[in-house]
């Protein structure tokens, strides 16, 4: 399942750009050698530069299961339809048998990811030391996860975060690698650099919370890049 749906991911363009995760030839040392390359370029230009690092709290252990299937189905991952059959008829000019062979293997069905995500229990015990009895309790259903230890677990969360880019590209420049977002700001004027970096945090904080994910502001991190040239200048955010 998880060489059918990165098939179809990467057929159909779904990653946005900005998410390096899961492409071919990218790792974390690209990423780093972008954010240096921007830090070394916008200060060379004079321009107020800066970023925001998000941390994300138990991220995969809040991914909301009715949020993920909606996304799914928004990026085609639902049933076949007969038109689907018609056209494949049409061009792969099989026989009826090879061809219910080639639906069971391309397709691509919410209820197969609806069965891979939900019924899914855990349970932590406790065992103690100076005691021959262990705390354990009931099992308990999970309703905010993508399963971990699975590289489809990875993959799901890709078309989770997808959409973020979009939100924030038109006033900053940001980074994925998975769950890892960076965004990078950049103005001539310290006002609008302020300004902008503000409202980028609160978009992000919002689409965070909009998608049942949670970002933790005492982790998260914004930082403005300077040089001796520069005069200092304090930069306040809020949200």
């Amino acid at each position: 399942m998880y060489n059918r749906l990165n098939h179809h991911l990467y057929t159909n363009n779904i990653l946005v750009q900005e998410q390096h995760a899961f492409r071919k030839g990218m790792s974390t040392e690209d990423v780093a050698f972008r954010l240096t390359d921007s830090v070394l370029r916008y200060l060379n230009q004079k321009l107020h530069f800066g970023g925001i690092f998000c941390d994300l709290s138990k991220t995969f252990g809040c991914v909301n299961h009715e949020i993920l299937l909606t996304k799914l189905h928004f990026y085609g991952i639902q049933g076949i339809t007969i038109d689907w059959f018609r056209l494949t008829i049409d061009w792969f000019r099989l026989t009826i048998d090879w061809f219910r062979l080639t639906i069971d293997w391309f397709r691509l069905t919410i209820d197969w990811f609806r069965s891979f995500l939900t019924n899914r229990k855990q349970k932590v015990e406790i065992k103690s030391p100076n005691s021959t009895q262990n705390l354990v309790p009931y099992w308990g259903k999970l309703q905010h996860v993508v399963p971990q230890g699975s590289i489809l677990g990875l993959l799901l969360f890709l078309f989770y975060i997808n959409e973020l880019p979009l939100r924030i590209n038109s006033l900053a420049e940001p980074i994925l690698f998975a769950d890892d977002t960076s965004v990078r700001i950049s103005n001539r004027s310290f006002v609008e650099f302020s300004t902008t970096a503000n409202a980028v945090l609160a978009h992000i904080i919002k689409w965070f919370s909009a998608n049942k994910l949670v970002l933790n502001l005492g982790k998260t991190n914004i930082m403005k890049f300077v040089t001796n040239n520069l005069p200092y200048c304090a930069l306040t955010v809020g949200h």
